[in-house]
């Protein structure tokens, strides 16, 4: 059974999270993936611990099923290289720092010269445009600018940074719809396209409910720690080992979660709790009341009676707790292949499950270069060809090096 994106070639020039993701994705869905890379370093994530056989794990779950080919593009016959595979690709996604693909001389208008139908991805920190479209920018700064950790954390606390790159996730996803998209679109006309996204643009276009909240009534959104910012209960509450989420926003919930969970029927003839504009503004002392009743059982008891109930909840799990739960587990978020370097390792599941093959691993990560050779060769280029480049400097291997 072939894969959604079979036959489909990218041409991956990108480092660390937001394009690695992107194209790890597209080769998932089966594209042929080649990632281009820099040497001796390659990817910056290639030297993030922790190592096994000095291969970075952590690269190595981002950047299954594709290749690494390893280039001097500031050499001729590097570039030469770079220009024969995008004459012949269908998807370039890069995020270096705008301007630097045009002075290498690989920028959308070099590449649609001799490609006219390539869909030609670009993320960068800021955008291509604009006033800091030349300055350089990571996720924390992303997340600082786009109101993210003024609105993350508990309040009247530090500004909180979101406990995973969130910005950079948002533009790899960002970019993955558009170059979706494009290809469709490309499939219809023919037509090529560039398009490109930011890790500050990303994120703040996932902020729909505090910009409506914003322009609707003027609202700023301040950092609220697990509570909702339109009802309650919908937050995490302490418990005598932990904690627990409980998600009771409508008014059934509501009820049941005071009569069948908390034995407090009580509540919902007080005014300090009805209605739900009452709750709001008393939210400290609803969450005092709550906690009062939540503190004398464990976690797992109040998720069981929760359940029980029909009230959305779930325990706050530490990250080891979450893989190893047994729903995590039956739905295939840890599975495991073997690295040719690393050897047996984890892998990161598929999110998306489907009536027919959709996600495939196909390959581990690629050690630095590993198809260096297999590429060119791929291109024409003879044995004795390759066997000088790797003399001058041109391409790569990382354990060919090592002889």
């Amino acid at each position: 059974m072939s894969l959604p994106l079979e036959g489909v070639k990218v041409l991956d020039f990108t480092a660390i999270m937001a394009g690695p993701y992107c194209t790890l994705m597209l080769a998932d869905m089966g594209a042929d993936v080649t990632k281009i890379e820099t040497f001796p370093e390659g990817d910056g994530s290639r030297r993030f611990e922790p190592k096994v056989n000095d291969e970075s794990y952590c690269f190595a779950v981002l950047n299954r099923n594709k290749k690494s080919v390893a280039l001097d593009m500031k050499q001729a016959q590097g570039k030469e290289i770079f220009l024969k595979l995008a004459k012949d690709t269908d998807i370039i996604v890069e995020n270096f720092r705008p301007g630097v693909t045009k002075k290498l001389g690989i920028d959308y208008e070099a590449i649609k010269k001799i490609n006219p139908g390539v869909i030609y991805a670009s993320i960068s920190g800021f955008g291509q445009t604009g006033p800091y479209g030349k300055k350089g920018g990571f996720d924390i700064i992303a997340q600082g600018m786009s109101g993210i950790m003024r609105m993350t954390g508990e309040p009247d606390g530090r500004p909180a940074k979101v406990g995973i790159a969130m910005n950079d996730i948002a533009a790899g996803t960002t970019a993955l719809y558009s170059i979706l998209g494009s290809y469709i679109k490309k499939l219809k006309t023919g037509e090529g396209i560039y398009l490109e996204t930011s890790l500050l643009e990303a994120g703040l276009a996932w902020t729909f409910w505090e910009f409506g909240a914003f322009f609707g009534g003027g609202e700023l959104p301040l950092a609220s720690g697990t509570r909702h910012r339109r009802s309650t209960p919908y937050q995490a509450y302490k418990t005598q080992d932990g904690y627990v989420t409980v998600g009771g926003n409508n008014e059934k919930l509501w009820t049941n979660f005071c009569a069948q969970v908390l034995g407090k029927p009580e509540f919902l003839k007080d005014a300090r709790f009805n209605p739900l504009s009452a709750r709001m503004a008393n939210i400290d002392a609803l969450q005092d009341e709550i906690e009062k009743v939540f503190m004398t059982q464990p976690t797992a008891h109040w998720v069981e009676k929760l359940d029980a109930a029909s009230v959305p909840a779930g325990p706050v799990y530490t990250y080891e707790q979450t893989l190893a739960d047994p729903h995590i587990i039956a739905r295939n978020m840890v599975t495991e292949i073997d690295h040719p370097k690393i050897g047996r390792m984890k892998n990161m599941g598929s999110p998306v499950k489907t009536s027919v093959e959709f996600t495939r691993t196909r390959s581990a990560a690629p050690w630095l270069g590993q198809h260096s050779d297999a590429v060119l060769q791929s291109l024409g280029y003879k044995d004795s060809e390759i066997a000088a480049m790797h003399a001058q400097g041109v391409i790569y291997d990382k354990y060919r090096a090592k002889g």
